[in-house]
């Protein structure tokens, strides 16, 4: 038996899961990598039937061209002319060049962008433990929402499962948006499953999956620790 799987990767929790897995890498390279990380479950060791790719569905925003103040350095940043904007386009581009490979694009929220502190950062300081002239640029990130990436994954996964385009879904995601389209898939027949990098999920989530599996090592959980203190 031939099992067609539909891959659907949430590509900004991707790029965040696999800098923590795999380390920091040039846009070219991530989108290889990517790639061959969903083909792992092609061959997961798990199941015995042969599994044929029907397509890589990856949902991103592109990046921002907004001009946001940096509280720490007290100057507005042009995000445009950042090495994050470059990045994400190169990123794109390559991903866009490869066989099988949807890339879906949502929008961004940019009228609540701006950066924000990191929780841990905001901890140290609330307890004494640091002043806020120790704070650093890497103390804060960019905050800013995706808009129309969830709809655009639940509507595909509908698709999908309606018009029996894969037998297996396999959804590379971290939140629990997507219940909602899993549960209709399940009910279509399509196996439902969870790849979440190892990031924390809710234990209700597993009643509206069929399994949860990621193809990597699970990481030591000190290792966001571990990688602070190299940089």
């Amino acid at each position: 038996m031939v099992v067609k799987t539909a891959i659907l990767v949430d590509a900004a929790f991707y790029e965040k899961r696999a800098t923590i897995l795999f380390g920091k890498k040039e846009p070219e390279e991530r989108a290889d990598e990517l790639v061959t990380y969903c083909n792992r479950h092609l061959k997961s060791e798990k199941e015995h039937a042969e599994k044929y790719l029907y397509r890589i569905f990856v949902y991103d925003c592109p990046p921002s061209e907004k001009q946001v103040f940096h509280p720490l350095l007290q100057r507005t940043i042009n995000l445009k002319k950042t090495a994050l904007y470059e990045w994400s386009n190169r990123f794109h581009r390559a991903l866009a060049n490869k066989r099988k490979v949807a890339l879906r694009m949502g929008e961004l929220l940019e009228s609540s962008a701006g950066y924000t502190i990191r929780p841990e950062a905001l901890k140290q300081l609330c307890c004494g433990r640091i002043d806020f002239h120790e704070l650093t640029e890497q103390d804060f990130f960019l905050d800013i929402k995706q808009k129309g990436v969830d709809m655009k994954i639940g509507l595909d996964i509908v698709t999908l499962a309606t018009k029996r385009l894969a037998d297996q879904i396999v959804l590379i995601a971290g939140d629990s948006d997507f219940v909602p389209a899993a549960k209709y898939a399940r009910r279509e027949g399509v196996d439902f499953i969870l790849d979440p990098l190892w990031h924390p999920i809710k234990n209700s989530l597993n009643e509206h999956i069929d399994g949860l599996h990621s193809c990597v090592p699970r990481p030591p959980d000190n290792l966001k620790d571990i990688l602070r203190k190299q940089e």
